[in-house]
């Protein structure tokens, strides 16, 4: 009795379900969670961009507000703290067009005098560029005229607090791959020593992002030169206004970032892209590696820790497929040449489970699942990481049957007299067959 009562309450805990195919009811205007954790050993988070396009023309470029960028080295090991990229909505004034030619005034930096010029001078402002690039062609003529001011108003040689300088990355290549230069053109500014102030980070070097005409650039100089004294070069940054400090940011000190957060897209095909992008730099596609590691992608809401709880029942009849493409490396060594996009097209089918162990029938969970297959693609343009989505018009329907009680206590009481039954009939088989035997050995007696 006791075997059989265990065996039915086993049967009764036991989560019975049955799967059905049905028409995705999924309401017209309903938004789906992307979520990713994907790392970039050579994409700078100064430029790494989150796009998102479907086939209903949306198109929207460099989401920030629920994404976040971390730098990391090519170990994937983060190196700083977050980065803002607040920068990247200010519209940078390149002033007037100057068509005519503007004398150098700049000084020409290679790899074999620049450290010796970051060490003499407190301030080494130098522009990377290339010169097959618009932005940099725009900003030279500021930056030359800007030079020449800055060099007469700050004599190296009398004065010797500042430099403005250039470098050309195309014969550079070393020099601006050492100081992590991904976009043209990229104004560094190099400090002497590292008395910095604590709040403002003891770094090598930061990044300008303000206006690119020549009455900025000056400006932007003159209230960097003003708080170092020109005998003992010392610096205080109190001197240095918040409107400077502001188009001021901690250069990248490694080439690698971190995106992780989530996006919201409409239920229909799409692409999610990350890529390099800036309104006022310009990219070498043959240099861009979009190599990436995917710690995570997901769809659909993630699960807290309480409903993960509620599932395990469940486990056994959900599929593992919501995290296909995680802990996977996409990695490109150059082995494919130059101009490489990476490109992952999923596949993505909405399971959702139904249980009615209350007394009205409610979804538990809406989990998405999906097949990823990945590709590399050689392009004329600007690589890219293409994570290309299209939603199945079906959806996996589970619904959870639990037994009632009251079939679970008409069973008890079905093993309970079905028991006394058969022990009834067998005990009296037993004892007929008993007092027949005996009968038996009494006749042979007499």
């Amino acid at each position: 009795m006791m075997l059989l009562f265990g065996m039915e309450l086993s049967s009764y805990l036991a989560v019975n379900t049955t799967t059905t195919v049905v028409v995705d009811k999924s309401a017209d205007g309903d938004f789906l969670r992307i979520h990713f954790n994907i790392s970039f050993p050579a994409l700078s988070c100064e430029f790494a961009s989150i796009d998102v396009s479907d086939v209903l023309g949306t198109n929207r470029l460099n989401i920030t507000k629920t994404v976040r960028k971390f730098p990391i080295d090519p170990h994937l090991k983060t190196t700083g703290e977050e980065f803002h990229s607040g920068h990247g909505s200010h519209h940078i004034n390149h002033g007037e067009e100057i068509k005519e030619e503007i004398p150098d005034g700049a000084v020409p930096l290679v790899s074999g005098s620049f450290d010796s010029f970051t060490k003499h001078f407190p301030l080494l402002i130098v522009n990377f560029n290339a010169p097959w690039c618009y932005w940099s062609n725009r900003l030279k003529p500021s930056w030359e005229k800007a030079a020449s001011i800055i060099y007469h108003k700050y004599n190296p040689e009398t004065d010797g607090r500042v430099l403005l300088g250039s470098v050309d990355c195309t014969e550079e290549a070393e020099l601006c791959k050492r100081n992590h230069i991904q976009g043209y053109p990229s104004i560094r500014i190099f400090r002497k020593g590292s008395d910095l102030k604590e709040d403002h980070g003891h770094h090598e070097h930061e990044s300008y992002y303000g206006d690119r005409d020549t009455d900025s650039i000056v400006k932007m100089v003159d209230e960097l030169v003003a708080p170092i004294h020109p005998e003992t070069h010392k610096l205080d940054l109190d001197g240095i206004s918040n409107e400077t400090l502001k188009h001021l940011k901690k250069a990248p000190v490694t080439g690698g970032c971190r995106v992780e957060g989530y996006v919201r897209v409409k239920k229909v095909p799409g692409n999610l892209i990350i890529s390099a992008h800036s309104g006022a730099h310009s990219f070498d596609s043959s240099k861009m590696n979009m190599s990436h590691v995917v710690t995570h992608l997901s769809f659909g809401r993630m699960f807290s820790p309480r409903l993960l709880t509620d599932m395990r029942r469940l486990l056994p009849y959900i599929g593992q497929s919501h995290d296909k493409l995680d802990e996977k490396a996409f990695i490109n060594q150059h082995e494919f040449g130059a101009n490489v996009t990476i490109e992952h097209y999923l596949q993505v089918v909405k399971t959702e489970v139904i249980t009615r162990r209350t007394a009205q029938e409610h979804s538990l969970v809406e989990e998405y699942e999906y097949t990823a297959h990945s590709s590399i693609a050689q392009t004329y343009y600007l690589p890219v990481a293409k994570f290309h989505y299209e939603l199945s018009p079906m959806q996996i329907m589970i619904t959870e049957n639990p037994k009632s009680f009251s079939h679970f206590i008409t069973n008890l009481c079905a093993i309970i007299g079905g028991v006394f039954t058969v022990a009834g009939i067998l005990d009296s088989i037993f004892h007929n067959t008993i007092r027949l035997v005996k009968k038996v050995e009494l006749g042979k007696n007499f």
